[in-house]
């Protein structure tokens, strides 16, 4: 039996033997297949994870690129000095060597203490760090080298993937292949972010301390260090509690590296936190100015290269009278406020102001306000709002005048009468000025709106309309009320306009860009003088002469109470129910103009008469801005010749107009003379001679008035 079951068991192991013998190169195979499948997925995966790295990676010219960071434009002003900048970020490079050595072994002894030694990746501490997440079992430390973070912030993106750390390291490797140590610290020093807008070492310590990189502290370079990790976690302005514990571990890490001893940690700790910000000393001035010259620049050159391409641009800005006129501008509409109750209800509109001067002689903008506050509204008023002129256009019909061949004495007569036109008759009002009759020159003075609508009318609308446009107001509407200030115009426009009278008829166009440099000193931009002769240097003499008359005794009477002494001319303007208030007014040097007015056009108040609402804003901006300014006047030129001219008739004067003898108001008789001496264009002066001013005729007149 047990022979029996040995043959049986013996018979059944052969079988299961040649069974598993013949199974056994099918499974064999199989395994291969796994093995041999394994190997071409690891490999498959391999090469995508390398295709995702590698793809999108910048290449060598953006790692040598890494210096080529967003740099600040810097504005300078017309004497070349800085007054302010627009930017990305904010950024003051300086060479490593203008960077406190405190500040520089802080960074390595809190980032990256090995950084002299690794190639870019601390293998050791990557290694350290593993363990340390595994042990919390959460990513408790990180490993970035400060290589692995210039590299994270200059060329990658802020995604936090596998893909975006394996791209990270090698671009490490790359950098460190093409750059010193000493130059990837200094770079990093003036990349990384430091929190309230701060890019950069210099930026930074001038931004919390007010101090040059190089003058830091041990104390304040350890805060700044800290800073790296949380920007706004760590902000002492805003967390300086935890901005000094911060600080207090980053003198720990230091101490414990050997940077510093136990002593210099002591005194460092007890080093109270004196916070000054060094680039925000006080607001910057000329705000409307200057993002009128951040419009132009952006349409020139685009906006990444205003806002990152460190270019240095010359404006034409004066400080002095740039203070000046928002001074002005403020005074004048805080004391038309507490005079007409101009503030109204909370939400309701407020009075605004605007002011732009000029050098006429190259068109220069020295000084511009665009409104009353550019925090509340930064729509300049100066450049971009259109309202009606008012009597300030009136000059420019005169000026065609003078051009077409009128004088300044020339009498505009049937001002009583209407004028007609095609929807019938219109008499404008005059105000107080009831003569039928004037000179040019009297007109202007006394801002007479039937002698401005008669002289376009006798002259013809399109003279007017075409000399405007080459002043450069634009185009106006050819109607009658064209000499009232119909149409409407810019402040900036108006002002450089009234500067072809002081500059010999020359129109200059505004400028507020004189260049413009690249990071490397290369002109990008030079602003070419395009001036052109506009009206002859007599046209623009006489207008000057007769504007100079309004301030000396007309309309704007009071520049000359309020105490401008200097040698001016200038030009009042009302519009219809004292919606608008203008004075433009110049010297030989300097043209200005100013406007008052709400937004939406209402009354600014009750009789708001630009002699008293505008001439004190620009008397007040122009006795600050010519102080010093040597008292003159504008030469005639060689074409004009002088000619004694009685006033009221505007023939040569008489004997008898240098005696012209009145009755006052009680009754008595006085003498004054009517004789001036006037300009006119060599052959245009008259050669008649006054007929009004007969002494004996005037005498036999005036006792016959009594005898009645």
């Amino acid at each position: 039996m047990a022979s029996r079951l040995d043959a049986l068991t013996a018979s059944r192991f052969a079988h299961r033997a040649r069974c598993l013998a013949a199974a056994f190169p099918r499974a064999f195979l199989g395994v291969a297949v796994l093995g041999v499948a394994a190997h071409a997925v690891a490999a498959v995966g391999t090469l995508w994870i390398g295709v995702a790295v590698l793809s999108g990676l910048p290449d060598r010219d953006a790692v040598r690129g890494l210096g080529e960071m967003p740099k600040a434009t810097m504005f300078l002003d017309a004497n070349d000095e800085h007054v302010f900048q627009i930017y990305d970020e904010r950024r003051i490079e300086v060479p490593l060597d203008a960077v406190s050595p405190h500040l520089v072994s802080a960074l390595i002894a809190l980032e990256d203490q090995r950084f002299y030694d690794h190639d870019g990746i601390d293998l050791v501490r990557v290694f350290g760090a593993m363990l340390a997440n595994l042990r919390e079992g959460r990513r408790a430390q990180g490993a970035s080298t400060l290589t692995q973070q210039l590299a994270r912030q200059s060329l990658l993106s802020s995604q936090k993937t596998y893909t975006r750390k394996l791209q990270e390291v090698v671009l490490a490797l790359r950098i460190e292949r093409e750059y010193t140590k000493d130059q990837i610290l200094g770079l990093y020093l003036n990349k990384v972010y430091f929190g309230a807008g701060l890019y950069g070492a210099e930026a930074a310590a001038l931004g919390y301390f007010g101090k040059a990189a190089r003058e830091l502290t041990l104390s304040e370079a350890a805060l700044l260090a800290g800073l790296v990790k949380a920007p706004t976690t760590y902000a002492p302005t805003t967390n300086p509690e935890r901005a000094v514990a911060r600080r207090d571990l980053v003198l720990t890490v230091m101490r414990d590296a050997g940077v510093i001893d136990d002593a210099t940690r002591t005194d460092a700790l007890d080093e109270p936190v004196a916070l000054h910000d060094g680039l925000r000393r006080a607001a910057p001035i000329g705000p409307y100015f200057r993002e009128q010259a951040r419009l132009e620049l952006i349409e020139r050159f685009g906006r990444d290269r205003v806002y990152q391409g460190g270019l240095t641009v010359y404006t034409t800005l004066d400080p002095a009278m740039q203070k000046a006129a928002e001074a002005a501008v403020q005074q004048t509409l805080a004391d038309l406020d507490r005079r007409g109750k101009t503030v109204r209800a909370a939400g309701a509109p407020v009075l605004q102001g605007a002011l732009v001067a000029i050098d006429p002689r190259n068109g220069h903008v020295r000084a511009m306000v665009g409104g009353r506050s550019f925090a509340d509204s930064n729509f300049n008023r100066a450049v971009h709002a259109l309202r009606q002129p008012g009597s300030v256009f009136k000059p420019f019909v005169y000026a065609a005048a003078l051009e077409a061949g009128y004088t300044p004495a020339t009498i505009i007569d049937r001002l009583d009468e209407p004028i007609q036109l095609a929807s019938g008759a219109w008499t404008p009002d005059d105000g107080r000025v009831d003569a039928v009759s004037m000179t040019m020159r009297e007109a202007i003075k006394v801002s007479s709106n039937r002698a401005a609508v008669r002289m376009l009318q006798d002259l013809g609308v399109g003279h007017a309309v075409q000399t405007a446009a080459d002043l450069g107001i634009g185009v106006m509407p050819a109607v009658p009320s064209l000499a009232l200030g119909a149409g409407e115009v810019t402040l900036q426009a108006m002002t450089s306009a009234f500067g072809v009278f002081a500059a010999g008829g020359v129109r200059h166009a505004p400028v507020l860009i004189r260049r413009v440099e690249d990071a490397e000193g290369t002109v990008l931009y030079q602003a070419v003088d395009d001036s052109r002769q506009v009206v002859t240097p007599a046209t623009a003499f006489q207008m000057a002469s007769m504007l100079a008359g309004v301030i000396d005794g007309g309309t704007g009477w009071r520049v000359r109470q309020l105490g401008y002494r200097m040698p001016a001319g200038g030009k009042t303007g009302t519009t219809n129910d004292y919606h608008d208030a203008w004075f433009v007014g110049f010297t030989p040097r300097l043209v200005a103009g100013v406007w008052v007015g709400f937004d939406q056009p209402q009354p600014i108040m009750r009789n708001g008469y630009a002699g008293d609402v505008a001439v004190p804003m620009w008397t007040a901006f122009m006795k600050a801005a010519t102080k010093g300014h040597r008292a003159s006047w504008l030469t005639a030129p060689a074409t004009l010749t002088n000619v004694e001219i009685c006033r009221l008739s505007g023939l040569r004067a008489d004997e008898g107009c240098r005696a012209v003898q009145s009755v006052r108001d009680d009754g008595s008789i006085e003498e004054r003379s009517t004789v001036y001496w006037e300009h006119f264009v060599r052959g245009t002066a008259p050669v008649d001679t006054c007929d009004l001013h007969d002494r004996e005729t005037f005498l036999r007149r005036l006792a016959g008035w009594f005898r009645q």
